[in-house]
């Protein structure tokens, strides 16, 4: 497959992208623009995603966020700095930048919460709209992993608790006991496949935004976003969405039904089997399951029948 990248400027940073066309394109076919999750986590743990192009015969877009990976990073920013709506700007520069009339968004973990953000405002270029393995609201997160967390053996979780309470959450014994739970709710496969071991990496060489929205851990969230809430907005998205996530996801039921209630085109998918992750864990099952809802919403989808 053809790929490209390039640089878009943004404000006063760049935005690194990367564009996957097809052997064959099918016409029709819309593009569709990947957002990864984190916040700052980088496309890297995403990038299989680009498959999609030569399995729907449409242009699959890849960029990592400001903050991240190859784009511009700003360690000395402010904390205000770092919102929802610098996100959604940058998203909209991305689509203009690269002369997208009509597409559509896939949104992972966090890259769900901003698709989620962009489609409130009724964008005319957004065609459908997936998210996956995200919360409507990181109240909802959080009870989510707290009831998650309590399901952990009792050693696992009396480390974290004494760690987090006497803020040594750099102890290989509290780094540790984190393990337990990613390996249950966050990603499956053993061994950890390398994209998300790259992603991992780059964040913790550059944690700026991850620490800054999210906080220490995917459990432990005592970052700006922790109040940060869609569930009463969604009602207010237009394009056709898709909710996916994984029996075993850390975005447990309740995190995104306000997604499949209050959406009024709305359809889901749990992958049995599957955590947080389910684009690793299972990427065949995966990939169909998006690449049939792209076919019924593309530009001419009256040529395409859902695989």
């Amino acid at each position: 497959m053809p790929v490209t990248t390039r640089r878009i400027p943004f404000r006063d940073l760049e935005t690194w992208v990367q564009v996957t066309e097809p052997e064959a394109p099918v016409p029709g076919a819309l593009p569709l623009v990947v957002l990864h999750g984190g916040p700052g986590m980088a496309h890297d743990y995403v990038k299989n995603l680009a498959a999609l192009a030569d399995e729907t015969g449409r242009t699959v877009v890849h960029y990592d966020q400001v903050g991240c990976g190859r784009s511009s990073h700003r360690p000395d920013a402010p904390e205000d700095f770092w919102t929802p709506a610098l996100f959604v700007d940058e998203f909209r520069n991305v689509v203009e930048a690269l002369g997208l009339e009509r597409y559509h968004v896939l949104g992972q973990s966090w890259g769900g919460m901003l698709g989620a953000e962009i489609a409130i405002t009724r964008p005319e270029g957004l065609a459908s709209l997936a998210i996956c393995n995200s919360p409507a609201s990181m109240r909802l997160w959080v009870e989510g992993a707290n009831a998650l967390r309590a399901e952990l053996p009792e050693d696992v979780r009396a480390a974290l608790d004494a760690h987090e309470a006497d803020g040594t959450i750099d102890d290989p014994e509290y780094v540790a006991a984190t393990q337990v739970f990613y390996d249950r709710h966050v990603c499956r496969v053993q061994p950890t496949p390398q994209d998300f071991l790259d992603t991992e990496a780059q964040m913790l060489a550059e944690p700026t935004v991850y620490h800054t929205m999210n906080g220490v851990n995917e459990f432990f969230v005592t970052g700006t976003l922790k109040d940060w809430t869609v569930v009463e907005e969604v009602a207010g998205i237009t394009a056709p969405t898709l909710v996916v996530a994984g029996e075993f996801d850390e975005a447990t039921p309740s995190t995104w039904e306000p997604f499949v209630d209050r959406i009024p085109d709305v359809r889901s998918h749990v992958f049995p089997g599957a955590s947080h992750c389910t684009h690793l864990e299972q990427p065949e099952a995966f990939r169909a399951v998006v690449a049939a809802f792209l076919a019924e919403h593309d530009a001419d989808a009256e040529a395409f029948e859902p695989s």
